[in-house]
């Protein structure tokens, strides 16, 4: 059986004071220490989810400004091309507007070169008809029925054509 002796008391007494002693140094030190710990790796991880949050609105926030930044590009492009095009327009419309220019001044001086070639023509062949007349009829007719030979003449010309050439 167990005999109950003073050793056996001062064990006890021992173990007491060394369990004492053992909480006291080592126990709450640990338990602190290890609380410690907890709360600290409690505090990252709700700093990493609220950062992960953050990451996540940061994100979603940069996707909109990247969709409006698209669609404000795709729109400059839009605007760009419009305005190409309008351009491209504008500078046809008007070289068509000075080409039609260019023909009308051309057909106007090629009108007034024809009319000019026309008077100097018929200036010509008055003065030939005047000569012809002249040197064929000069002694039986007088000057005013010389006149009025080559004014027959010249009237009978069509007004629009000199031998085959249009006017």
């Amino acid at each position: 059986m167990i005999e109950l002796n003073m050793t056996f008391f001062a064990q006890i007494l021992n173990f007491v004071i060394l369990v004492v002693l053992l909480r006291a140094v080592a126990y709450k030190p640990v338990v602190n220490m290890l609380k410690a710990r907890e709360d600290k790796i409690k505090e990252s991880l709700d700093k990493a989810d609220a950062d992960a949050a953050e990451a996540d609105q940061l994100l979603a926030n940069y996707k909109k400004k990247l969709a409006a930044a698209n669609i404000k590009a795709e729109e400059i492009i839009r605007n760009a091309e419009k305005r190409a095009s309008e351009d491209r327009e504008a500078a046809r419309a008007e070289t068509k507007r000075e080409i039609e220019q260019m023909k009308k001044a051309a057909a106007a001086e090629i009108q007034r070169d024809r009319e000019r070639a026309v008077a100097q023509l018929r200036a010509e062949v008055v003065a030939l008809s005047m000569a012809a007349a002249g040197k064929i009829i000069s002694k039986n007719i007088d000057k005013a029925e010389n006149e009025q030979l080559i004014t027959e003449f010249v009237d009978k010309l069509d007004k629009d054509k000199i031998g085959d050439l249009p006017c």
